[in-house]
């Protein structure tokens, strides 16, 4: 098993939630109203009368054999809206209980 954090603008909340349906991942932990910046471009999600936007970030547990695909698909979601932003990092899950 593996956890996927995704860190995203909250306009891309929906999208993520499809490709988890789709790709049968059912558990997640969603985070709204986050606020941050991106580490290469893009502008600031402060929530702030300068920077109004707000970021949202999820967190889910997936099957190994549905990794690749997960990842390949939010990269698709990134690459289609630029200017909104979407990360995912993985690492692997020694344990659950």
């Amino acid at each position: 098993m593996t956890a996927v954090f995704i860190a995203y603008d909250q306009a891309h909340h929906e999208a993520v939630v499809d490709i988890l349906d789709h790709l049968s991942c059912r558990g997640f932990t969603a985070f709204t109203g986050v606020t941050g910046r991106g580490s290469r471009t893009g502008d600031p999600h402060y929530g702030s009368h300068a920077w109004p936007s707000l970021g949202a970030a999820m967190m889910t547990i997936v099957e190994d054999s549905r990794l690749d695909q997960l990842l390949s698909q939010l990269h698709d979601l990134d690459v289609a809206n630029p200017l909104l932003g979407l990360r995912a990092f993985a690492w692997p899950i020694a344990r659950t209980i």
